[in-house]
């Protein structure tokens, strides 16, 4: 994954929301793996790590936009058409509108977003619902046998 310096940033006061450069991958795995672990108390936490190993080279094959500012990567969005695939952001850097920029920049990319979110992930299904998502369907995560909401957000 290669982006030229001009591709896609954005500065938002003292914040960037840009594409990753590829050396900046094994840090966003990092992201991902710590914030599954903290969102998602309700599965093993071996269904994560074991994960984990296989994540990088999926991740260069992503959409992904990542948040940016004086202490380094804050946060990351992946697209996969208009599904998104995951919104994470540090734990120390939660509350502070990363994700909501994220997925701004998300709607401001398409004219309709969906997601997938555990059901028991309340603060997230609040979250998305703020964000003017809509539940869609239920089913279930046939990775972890949990149940989840299929959630849509439209222009």
């Amino acid at each position: 994954m290669c982006y030229a310096e001009s591709e896609y940033h954005r500065w938002e006061g003292r914040r960037l929301i840009r594409k990753p450069h590829a050396s900046e991958l094994p840090e966003i795995a990092e992201i991902w793996l710590a914030a599954n672990l903290d969102a998602h108390s309700f599965i093993a936490p071996s269904y994560w790590k074991g994960h984990f190993a296989g994540l990088v080279p999926q991740l260069e094959q992503a959409e992904l936009l990542v948040y940016e500012d004086a202490g380094g990567l804050r946060g990351f969005l992946g697209l996969d058409g208009d599904l998104i695939a995951g919104l994470f952001v540090r734990r120390e850097a939660r509350g502070r509108g990363i994700g909501r920029a994220l997925l701004d920049e998300a709607k401001g990319r398409r004219e309709r977003l969906r997601l997938h979110v555990y059901r028991k992930n309340a603060g997230a299904v609040r979250f998305y619902r703020r964000e003017g998502f809509s539940v869609l369907e239920g089913q279930t995560d046939p990775g972890t046998g949990e149940a989840e909401s299929v959630m849509v957000w439209h222009v």
